[in-house]
């Protein structure tokens, strides 16, 4: 077999596969053609993983795979097969397992060495061309593998074997079920409690990193034992990030992460699934804090949303690159000059409420930010701001742009619709919902066969759908239900979790795989248990089946999200980190809440309380008053009399005596 001198990128629906199309490495994607062609010529795998927005691994394109000597050492000796880890994150979460069990620190580029059939036997993450920071050089690098590849070859295929026997293990492997109670959730949070930065906010040290799984334990902790401290941990950390360059000042929305302790200089790529988190612990933080700035941030953020991310149908992008023109953060960026030459005499007022700043080690234009008490003051004054902010967003409008990746991830998008449909509901902004309603209605329209796509870029869909994406949209259905009372989401929510079932299901019925049972062209079928930026897949699963059992009253599916969570649970206790996805479902499976509203449509008294204090652990039906259609359960079969407006709150299978004042429903919801 001869290897085809081309690359084979260009028709990929990735835009960041179709990045690397015009490298003159001969790149193709992950596929079982491409396994098979290791195969036939009996060579070692090169695979490259990465992401539109990474920084890093635009470095190594550039240096590397858009090199001529480099990539014709690539095309020598290896298959160079180049995955979307967006796209393909269950390939990706195998060799990033791969990379950790070998006692390496992980990151994007991923850069490993498989044999033909797929089987990880060495790896790294970013190689420089030639060597320094005390990494070898790709070239030195690519030879020695190939050296050991041609004289150690039986030694490598043993080392082969025994990774990926231990990263299925790891991955996919079953543990006996353990019990759920609240004392394994509060040891959970009172590890977390030790890691935080009570000064600056999120975990110690740097990089800051948002860590929304964590941050949502220490939430949870408070809503469930009253841990004041827990809660305001969580709100120091979004006011520390909410204030620093992390956060864009002049667009809105939050950056992937700081480089810093101080939330300062951000690498400037903007994920869809972090602002989805930072919509919804704003939502939250805004009903328990009364503090103004959240809700001010979830305005701007919802505002570059709907201004930059959203793609065909009304769904939304992927992500936002942090490099324009070559340079990273050049389009958030202003130099003093540039911001007087914009807003003239008016710029005084801007730096009263802003601070420009250039850290050591940071070789960009300054970094627009807030001390506090310009962040305290900026509220207050924010209408008077407001006007010098649009003027500095038409002058960055300009600019060259970062690179958009405009696929959509379902599962991102599932948890966007949820965000959205929440806080369009906390602040009576029904525009949000009906951008929440379109977005899911163009991704339910791209289903085959009943089945969601994992990815849709235009009329290109990457099929099958995820564990992940049916969990996401099942979220996304019955936060949409919430928001509009059409209980045709929650029968699409219904429909999603009978697909989850059929497709990812494991065989004893304890939990499900990532990977659909037709998917053949992973080596390993992993569960999704570990968290990564966002809670795993397994986590967002069994918050997905406890939600839709506290709707429909359907005491089967609430049996099968405890059993699936005791199975979780028993798995997270044999891990070291990356649990807390699991551990936060297992919280809503212990103590699921449930609030049936009958109240008037065309004036309500009650809807709105519940809407003002929004609960992660709550999900609230809403019937009208002498509504003939009345679906929602009760606790024991029970309909509640439609008659007069009421309100009943339930945990499990109890439920409080209906409640018929608002003040009275408000100090009810506002348990803490």
């Amino acid at each position: 077999m001869t290897l085809p001198a081309q690359n084979l990128l260009a028709e990929e629906a990735s835009p960041y596969l179709q990045q690397h199309s015009g490298n003159p490495v001969h790149w193709r994607a992950w596929s079982p053609a491409s396994l098979e062609e290791a195969k036939a010529l009996d060579r070692p795998i090169l695979l490259s993983v990465g992401y539109a927005a990474c920084h890093w691994c635009h470095v190594m394109a550039h240096e590397s795979f858009e090199n001529d000597g480099v990539a014709a050492v690539m095309n020598r000796l290896f298959v160079n097969i180049k995955v979307d880890r967006e796209e393909r994150p269950d390939i990706d979460q195998i060799y990033m397992a791969a990379l950790s069990s070998m006692g390496e620190q992980g990151g994007w580029p991923l850069t490993m060495f498989l044999t033909p059939d797929g089987k990880p036997f060495w790896g790294g993450t970013y190689f420089p061309r030639e060597p320094r920071y005390g990494r070898p050089g790709f070239i030195q690098v690519m030879e020695a593998v190939d050296k050991a590849w041609r004289e150690k070859r039986a030694s490598l295929n043993q080392s082969a074997d025994g990774l990926t026997t231990h990263v299925e293990a790891r991955l996919a492997g079953s543990h006996a079920r353990t019990v759920l109670d609240r004392a394994t959730l509060a040891e959970l949070a009172k590890g977390i409690d030790g890691m935080i930065d009570r000064d600056l906010g999120g975990l110690r040290g740097a990089p800051k990193f948002p860590n929304a799984p964590f941050m949502q334990t220490l939430w949870l902790s408070w809503l469930r034992d009253g841990n004041a401290a827990h809660r305001d941990d969580v709100l120091n950390s979004l006011e520390q990030m909410l204030r620093g360059g992390v956060y864009d000042h002049i667009g809105g929305g939050l950056s992937r992460y700081s480089t810093d302790a101080e939330w300062l200089v951000p690498h400037f790529e903007k994920m869809l699934y972090d602002n989805a988190q930072l919509l919804r612990f704003c939502n939250w933080a805004y009903a328990a804090s009364g503090n103004e700035l959240f809700r001010v941030r979830i305005e701007e953020t919802i505002g570059w949303l709907l201004r930059e991310m959203r793609v065909d149908g009304g769904a939304f992008a992927a992500s936002l690159d942090a490099d324009s023109d070559g340079e990273e953060g050049l389009f958030y960026t202003w130099s003093r000059d540039e911001i007087e030459a914009a807003l003239g005499d008016d710029s005084a007022l801007f730096f009263k409420h802003f601070t420009l700043s250039n850290p050591h080690g940071w070789e960009g234009k300054p970094v627009v930010h807030q001390t506090l008490s310009q962040q305290l003051q900026y509220v207050i004054h924010r209408e008077e701001i407001s006007a010098l902010k649009a003027k500095l967003l038409a002058v960055r409008e300009e600019r060259v742009r970062p690179g958009l990746d405009a696929k959509t991830l379902i599962d991102w998008n599932g948890q966007m619709i949820a965000a959205l449909a929440e806080a369009g509901r906390a602040l009576a902004r029904p525009d949000w919902i009906d951008a929440a309603a379109k977005a899911f209605a163009y991704i339910s329209s791209g289903s085959r066969d009943g089945r969601l796509p994992h990815s849709m870029l235009g009329a290109r869909k990457l099929f099958p759908a995820l564990s992940s994406d049916y969990a996401a949209m099942t979220n996304a259905a019955i936060s949409l239900f919430e928001a509009t009372g059409d209980w045709s989401y929650v029968d699409q929510a219904g429909q999603f979790v009978g697909q989850l079932e059929h497709w990812h299901a494991d065989a004893e019925k304890t939990g499900y795989y990532l990977t659909a049972s037709d998917s053949t062209d992973v080596p390993i079928r992993i569960r999704g248990d570990v968290d990564e930026a966002i809670p795993s897949a397994t986590g967002q699963i069994i918050e997905a089946l406890v939600r839709l059992a506290s709707v429909t009253g359907n005491l089967e599916l609430q049996e099968r999200a405890w059993h699936v969570a005791e199975h979780a649970a028993g798995r997270a206790t044999q891990q070291a980190y990356g649990q807390a996805g699991i551990v936060n479902a297992c919280a809503l499976a212990i103590e699921p809440l449930k609030l049936v509203l009958v109240d008037e449509f065309t004036d309500p008294k009650l809807v709105p309380v519940a809407n003002r204090n929004p609960d992660p652990c709550r999900v609230d039906i809403v019937v009208p008053i002498g509504t003939a259609a009345n679906r929602p359960l009760l606790p024991g079969g029970i309909l509640p009399p439609t008659d007069k407006a009421g309100a009943w709150l339930c945990t499990g299978q109890v439920c409080l005596p209906a409640v018929t004042d608002a003040e009275e429903l408000e100090r009810l919801l506002r348990r803490r």
